[in-house]
């Protein structure tokens, strides 16, 4: 009787998700650095003279009155702009559903247990430190509950150049799922004063738009009409309207036609991409984290048990949840983690993804109307980002310094007695590496981290 293989988690990667993690990196790298900007020169602006000026252009209100589309300029960046980064998520959740990670059971399993525990255990710690503490809040739970992409891939680009790409493959769709989840979240309880007729007309602008992208009518000036008019629809409903975005973002189809090349939804992630990365998410930073910090301030944030909830939540419950979830995975499934990866890999990503910014700031105006508690919540997700940053880099730097010695030690030629084939098992032996840590079997193939 054979007994049956354990599957290896983050070990090999579909052609799609290659792909998409190469588009990521080249885009996102240079999206995190824009959106870092976005978020300093907000603080500067709302901690200088120039904070009355930086107010009243937020509060400038634009467009027509019908759909209460008359909104103020950091309206527009919220619902408007990030409607954009809600699309690209939709387009990456098409393909990596279709063609990707989420395709089959087996590899979708891990990152959607993974960012369900990543989700879970941060709201279940706030829930717990403002019940606990006079003054709190239960209305921010799902604040520390997201994971800002562009930051994660960020840090990782600069301090992960030696770790294995399917654990950078992991973080993105983890945190896709994420994003997924966060998308719920938003459209059930942070939606009000629902209109149904509008919902409705905006349903069946999306139904269009997916029927015309299946009779192959791409037409940009056929289809931005009915994608925007979706949108404004979604917005008069009392729906968040970056819903609008992610539903036709899945409208579009991420199968190849014959003679095509690609798929539509990735050649408009292609485009798109960049678009979100570079404009939607660094002005919606501008606009949603000018928050001024002073004693004041930080004396709010050290006394308001919603700010301790949102720092415990993306600090402590974000890598706790996701490591602890991949640990359920790899031990009451047929699940391994592959051979040359560690715990301390995981536990890296994990941090990481408590950089919560974007959409933790978005949900955190959504959750509040007291001015100064959402100032409180800004501070504290700026706060937990910076430090699970700083945390999941360093430790990662730390494994890609170990990722690198391997690589150089695997690629040193080294003598072996001519009695004998060299073997991968040998040739680990040889330079000190330990042939289980490698990823060798004795006469077995040899798994490269890379």
């Amino acid at each position: 009787m054979t007994s049956r293989t354990p599957a290896r988690l983050f070990s090999r990667l579909t052609p799609s998700t290659e792909r998409t993690l190469a588009d990521v990196l080249r885009t996102e790298r240079a999206g995190g650095i824009l959106l870092l900007i976005g978020t300093a020169a907000a603080l500067i602006f709302a901690n200088s003279p120039l904070s009355d000026a930086y107010t009243h252009l937020s509060e400038i209100t634009i467009g027509p009155h019908a759909l209460h589309l008359d909104l103020t300029v950091a309206d527009w960046a919220k619902d408007g702009l990030l409607a954009i980064f809600f699309f690209v998520i939709g387009l990456e959740l098409k393909r990596e559903i279709v063609a990707g990670e989420l395709r089959k059971p087996a590899t979708a399993v891990v990152p959607i247990v993974a960012a369900i525990g990543g989700m879970a255990v941060p709201a279940l710690l706030y829930v717990g430190v403002n019940t606990f503490f006079d003054g709190g809040s239960l209305d921010g739970w799902a604040v520390p509950t997201a994971t800002d992409i562009a930051f994660a891939i960020a840090v990782l680009a600069v301090v992960g150049k030696w770790l294995p790409n399917a654990l950078r493959a992991f973080l993105l769709t983890l945190a896709v799922v994420d994003d997924l989840l966060a998308i719920i979240i938003i459209a059930v309880f942070f939606s009000n004063d629902l209109h149904f007729e509008w919902l409705g007309a905006s349903l069946a602008c999306i139904v269009i738009f997916g029927l015309l992208l299946r009779k192959g009518w791409n037409s940009p000036w056929l289809l931005f009409p009915i994608a925007f008019a979706s949108w404004a629809l979604m917005h008069a409903s009392g729906v968040h309207a970056t819903i609008a975005g992610v539903a036709l973002g899945l409208m579009v189809p991420a199968v190849a036609r014959k003679g095509e090349r690609t798929s539509l939804a990735e050649h408009w992630e292609h485009v798109w991409r960049p678009v979100s990365a570079a404009v939607a998410v660094p002005v919606f930073a501008f606009f949603a984290a000018g928050v001024a910090i002073d004693a004041e301030a930080l004396s709010t944030v050290a006394g308001d048990p919603v700010a301790h909830g949102v720092i415990a939540g993306l600090v402590i419950g974000k890598p706790l949840g996701i490591v602890l979830a991949t640990w359920l995975v790899a031990t009451f499934t047929n699940a391994k983690l592959d051979r040359g990866l560690s715990w301390l890999d995981v536990t890296g990503m994990g941090m990481l993804a408590g950089i919560g910014f974007t959409v933790s700031l978005l949900i955190g105006e959504l959750a509040f109307t007291d001015p100064d508690r959402v100032e409180a919540v800004k501070l504290a997700v700026l706060f937990a980002s910076v430090l699970s940053a700083v945390l999941g880099a360093a430790l990662l730097f730390f494994r890609d310094r170990f990722y690198r010695k391997l690589y150089e030690r695997r690629s040193t030629p080294v003598p072996l007695p001519s009695n004998r084939m060299a073997k991968p098992h040998d040739l680990a032996k040889s330079v000190g590496v330990d042939p289980d840590e490698v990823g060798v079997e004795e006469g077995g193939e040899e798994t490269s981290p890379h």
